[in-house]
């Protein structure tokens, strides 16, 4: 099996419901991507934000420059700085802000609900 390289340059941007200021890029996912696995590479500029909503799948976000705020349902709120990270189950309820002056990255991983591999019964685990 060939290896699957994705180079920033080419990587294709797209636009998630409910982010704002957010210019975020797939590594590996999209309409054609059969891959049992997604990672996504999300720019928050200063202010910048992801409302609050329920993550589709386990979700595992990795700041990788800056600081991000996640606040959960109860509005606890939990500042991530550069490499630390955060693993949200199905169904978790999460906002994300950049409460900075400076822009931040992260890097998002979970299943790709599109792979031949990916099950409803893996989603709620």
């Amino acid at each position: 099996m060939p290896i699957d390289i994705t180079h920033l340059a080419e990587a294709a941007r797209f636009q998630p419901p409910g982010h704002h200021g957010v210019g975020p890029v797939h590594l590996f996912g999209g309409d054609q991507y059969d891959g049992a696995v997604t990672a996504a590479l999300s720019h928050y500029v200063p202010g910048g934000r992801a409302d609050m909503s329920p993550v589709a799948a386990e979700t595992l976000y990795i700041v990788l420059t800056g600081a991000l705020t996640l606040t959960d349902a109860d509005g606890t709120t939990h500042v991530l700085q550069a490499l630390d990270g955060a693993r949200l189950t199905t169904g978790t309820l999460r906002a994300v802000e950049n409460h900075t002056n400076l822009a931040a990255s992260m890097l998002v991983i979970r299943p790709n609900p599109a792979s031949p591999s990916f099950s409803a019964t893996e989603a709620r685990s």
